[in-house]
């Protein structure tokens, strides 16, 4: 019975769940771990029910989430000052008094049915774990190990570090809502065996990956990557930096599409503006790595690309890469942000971006508030000399984003805004990069992730070189992407060099 309450508010599914916890319970000698949290729990619920005049014995969910909601309105966020990891089960499921949750539910006026929960299963996960984990009888590697292998520990929840409401604390603000758009992938990376490949590099610069034709040659490993490509990179990265995140991208029906799914809403990405085809494939791309390069073979599957209003209106929306097929969206996008001037545009222009020309675009770069590139794809955009830098902002000014972000490899980044242009190094390798896989994803997502949370131009330079750094020591796009308390901390440690500068 009571395995049976926490498994219900934390909605997961394993079978094992109500068993493990049950073995938690057993190896603290049955001292009652579980019946004082869920005591605790109660009495902390109907403790706020009671306050907002509600009868704990007689009301629905969906009056209890009204009521909770209600408490935002009236400005006495204190009653939710010790609710972190409390839910209340009910048929259509959990309820959550966590204040995050709760903010969030009113600020963007979720329906009953798409109510957030997961700020409170998240504390909850980890509650049950420290409990038992700090139980005098427990063994705590024990209990972290079973905890992990029925879902309760969980990689994603170290990204996340919830507030508390307490006398004297600020009073917590809904998190900005992006949303990301662009095609997603699953990748499978096969790390070459380096003495069956090599790099042929001919007169004119260009360079070819060689492997011996009609052979047999033995690869080191293979490592599958799902959910990634710039958008999903750029949703991952908002996500863990702290803003509400959700994507619109198109799968299949197939497994791959599932197991795509099933990792945004791992990393808490909102995946209602997800758009699954049916009787179609999810696009799988295969990376072929040699030292820390990588050669992609891609194969873009064709999806319809209409676009959906996001049922929540964002405070940005991130553009990036896209199919070939996709125009019309970008046309009935456009008329989205024409109608909510309030809603900024951040684009990162993909291949089919850059085909299309600026004429095509013209529309979507008036449109941005900012756009990000590197210094090849910015001469290609302008027409402008490689060697004149500021020619370069310039002319990505001219076409209307006020601010321009220029990367330049090895010489770091640049960035023009506000009738001034700055520059920030990159910041130092701790090691030899791994992979560098979404490092210019990890660069763009961060500096806009950081503007929508807030923060100045300048800060918002220093925190994506950062990302950057982290995400080239792993493998694939998103493994390194870093919380905001992580990128605070690489930035207490800087070298002393590391500042941003006028050019």
């Amino acid at each position: 019975m009571k395995p049976n309450f926490l498994t219900e508010v934390l909605s997961n599914s394993h079978p094992l769940l109500a068993r493990t916890i049950a073995d938690f319970e057993k190896a603290s000698g049955n001292s009652g771990v579980d019946t004082r949290l869920i005591a605790d729990m109660r009495e902390t619920a109907h403790s706020v029910m009671r306050a907002v005049n509600v009868d704990p014995a007689d009301t629905t969910a969906e009056e209890l989430y009204h009521a909770l909601n209600s408490i935002i309105d009236s400005g006495k966020l204190a009653l939710l000052a010790n609710t972190q990891f409390v839910l209340l089960p009910f048929t259509e499921g959990p309820i959550s008094f966590n204040i995050l949750d709760v903010i969030e539910n009113a600020h963007h006026q979720l329906p009953f049915g798409r109510r957030r929960v997961d700020h409170a299963q998240r504390q909850l996960r980890m509650e049950i774990i420290r409990r038992y984990a700090e139980h005098d009888r427990t063994s705590d590697e024990l209990i972290h190990n079973l905890a992990a292998e029925v879902g309760l520990k969980r990689e994603e929840d170290a990204h996340h570090h919830d507030v508390e409401y307490g006398p004297g604390a600020e009073e917590p603000t809904p998190r900005p809502r992006v949303l990301m758009i662009g095609d997603i992938f699953t990748d499978a990376f096969i790390k070459l065996n380096e003495s069956s490949a090599k790099i042929i590099k001919e007169d004119d610069g260009k360079e070819w990956l060689a492997l011996p034709f009609g052979q047999k040659p033995p690869y080191d490993s293979v490592d599958i990557v799902r959910s990634v490509g710039p958008s999903p990179n750029a949703a991952v990265s908002a996500s863990r930096l702290g803003l509400d995140a959700s994507l619109m991208a198109w799968v299949g029906s197939d497994d791959v599409g599932v197991e795509a799914l099933q990792h945004l809403k791992n990393e808490k990405i909102s995946v209602d503006s997800m758009v699954v085809e049916k009787d179609k494939l999810t696009s799988y791309w295969y990376v072929l790595r040699y030292g820390a390069d990588r050669t992609m073979l891609v194969k873009s599957e064709k999806y319809r690309y209409e676009w959906q209003a996001p049922s929540i209106k964002p405070e940005w929306i991130y553009l990036s890469y896209i199919g070939a097929d996709s125009w019309p969206l970008h046309e009935s996008l456009i008329s989205y942000l024409n109608e909510n001037k309030d809603i900024k545009l951040a684009f990162q222009p993909g291949t089919f971006h850059f085909k299309w020309g600026i004429e095509k675009l013209k529309a979507v770069y008036e449109r941005s508030h900012i756009v990000v590139m590197n210094r090849e794809e910015a001469v290609d955009v302008t027409g402008r000399s490689y060697d004149d830098l500021q020619s370069l902002a310039e002319g990505l000014h001219e076409l209307g984003p006020e601010i321009a972000v220029i990367t330049d490899g090895p010489n770091g980044s640049y960035a023009s805004y506000e009738g001034k242009m700055v520059t920030i190094p990159n910041y130092p390798d701790p090691a030899d990069p791994l992979d560098r896989t979404g490092a210019g994803d990890a660069f763009a997502s961060t500096i806009v992730s950081a503007l929508a949370l807030g923060e100045k131009m300048d800060d918002a330079l220093t925190w994506a070189p950062i990302n950057s750094m982290s995400v080239v020591q792993q493998l694939g796009a998103q493994a390194g992407l870093l919380s905001r308390d992580e990128i605070m901390r690489h930035l207490q440690n800087a070298p002393s060099d590391y500042l941003v500068t006028e050019v």
